[in-house]
């Protein structure tokens, strides 16, 4: 079901809804379960982090950028709710001043370029505790071929079809099989696989800004086709569910 929260009167944050919406359509089940641990890795200004602790968690963010972590303090003092920030990335996760596991780890747009994803999922396993959930969102190879295809890059999206390797800003781009892979021989268990930005990344702006209720008919389409297999391959992003 889409969210209930109201859209934003901003333009920018009526995009970033149609954008995000699946993720926490997804997450809201498992962090209203309950007050909770939360680690957000790679968490940066903490949009996601400051969110998490509204709804009354204790969250950590860990980011290599102190550009970054002001920025999060910042946007959790004028929120009024406390979040621990801590500068590094997945290879100094354990050495997190008070450290004791967490029951939920977010891991949005990290595993794209991190050297050694294998290594990074099992470290974050070891910091979630038995039982916890791990929200992984990466980058999905196809959407990119896609993408280039229709901006007349044809001779990037046929190199693109099979390029594992990490390149451009974006860094890796996985697909579903090769993600799912990756978790279970991690010691993971995938819970729930979705398709995020279907189509917000394909419909212009200026209509979803411009067109009445377009943000939530867009909205609404995007949970519609988020865990339907034949439109995950063109979602930008992958979002997974494992414990």
């Amino acid at each position: 079901m889409p969210s209930s929260d109201p859209f934003a009167d901003k333009p920018s944050e009526r995009r970033a809804a149609a954008r995000t919406s699946v993720v926490w359509g997804a997450l809201r089940p498992v962090l209203d379960a309950g007050p909770c641990d939360v680690l957000d890795l790679g968490g940066g200004t903490g949009v996601s982090a400051v969110r998490a602790a509204e709804l009354g968690h204790r969250v950590t963010v860990v980011d290599p950028s102190p550009d970054a972590l002001a920025s999060l303090d910042r946007r959790a003092r004028e929120v009024g709710v406390q979040v621990a920030g801590h500068q590094g990335d997945v290879s100094t996760l354990l050495d997190v001043p008070g450290r004791a596991g967490a029951d939920v780890v977010l891991c949005h747009g990290v595993l794209e370029v991190v050297d050694d994803p294998a290594a990074a999922l099992a470290t974050i396993r070891e910091v979630l505790r038995p039982g916890g959930t791990l929200s992984l969102l990466v980058a999905q190879r196809y959407a990119a071929v896609v993408a280039r295809a229709m901006a007349g890059h044809f001779g990037q999206a046929l190199a693109a079809l099979d390029d594992t390797a990490p390149t451009g800003r974006a860094g890796r781009r996985v697909t579903r099989e090769e993600l799912e892979a990756l978790l279970v021989d991690a010691g993971f268990e995938v819970a729930q696989v979705h398709g995020v930005r279907v189509f917000a990344d394909l419909v212009p702006g200026s209509l979803v800004d411009s067109e009445p209720g377009a943000s939530a008919a867009l909205v609404e389409l995007e949970h519609a086709v988020a865990g339907r297999p034949e439109f995950i391959p063109l979602a930008t992003q992958l979002h997974v569910l494992a414990r």
